[in-house]
């Protein structure tokens, strides 16, 4: 008899995680071994429960569905991870792909989109759903998509800021062309150090530059 596979689930939202207990409950080579409300419960559940697929919510109270991504890759890279969410922008879709989902589905999906992810998980493959992989499609063939994916976790303002750090423009300079005050640029300045793991603007800017920022092109 071949083993079912060990499933966890994760979302805040209590009559979410019970109705897709129940859901999953009818198919026949699924089992749901765990639940959690937060990441941090995620991660702490995992190492005993031993799941093969973690269905994760990303919007959680704590440890979100990304940081509990990564943690459990870390713990065990042999886990996989559906992400079961109602966000589908680029940075949700980028930042959950680089902490090492390899599932990712809206919470409209239909029950046999559902388990047909967790099952493709479970064997290593990778199941995005139609429209995310749509989107996935379409980043990519813009032109632009290497620089953006390069840096999921920054928001749309974030890049354009980072663009011009990039170009080697101070914050006075940024602040005038993008229409926002000098502290603007100073927050979103020091939101873009914390993010790319760099301590100052020269690290920022090589790091930048190497991922296609900067270029003039991108100032047309």
């Amino acid at each position: 008899m071949t083993a079912k596979i060990r499933v966890l689930v994760a979302d805040d939202h209590p009559a979410f995680r019970a109705g897709l207990q129940l859901m999953l409950a009818d198919a026949p080579d699924l089992e749901v071994v765990g639940l959690a409300e937060n990441g941090d419960q995620a991660v702490e559940l995992a190492e005993p429960l031993r799941p093969d697929v973690v269905v994760m919510d990303l919007r959680m109270p704590g440890l979100d569905g990304i940081g509990a991504t990564r943690r459990l890759l870390e713990l065990d890279p042999a886990v996989g991870v559906v992400v079961l969410t109602m966000f589908e922008d680029d940075d949700s879709v980028f930042a959950a792909m680089r902490a090492g989902a390899r599932g990712y589905l809206l919470k409209g999906a239909e029950q046999d989109e559902i388990l047909r992810a967790i099952r493709a998980v479970a064997a290593g493959e990778v199941l995005l759903g139609q429209s995310i992989a749509r989107r996935v499609i379409e980043h990519f063939s813009s032109g632009d998509g290497s620089a953006r994916a390069a840096f999921p976790a920054l928001t749309e303002r974030e890049r354009q800021v980072l663009d011009l750090i990039a170009a080697g423009k101070g914050n006075a300079v940024i602040a005038h062309e993008l229409v926002l005050s000098l502290k603007t640029i100073r927050n979103h300045v020091s939101n873009i150090f914390t993010k790319l793991q760099v301590s100052d603007r020269a690290a920022a800017i090589v790091k930048a530059r190497d991922a296609g920022f900067g270029a003039p092109a991108r100032h047309g």
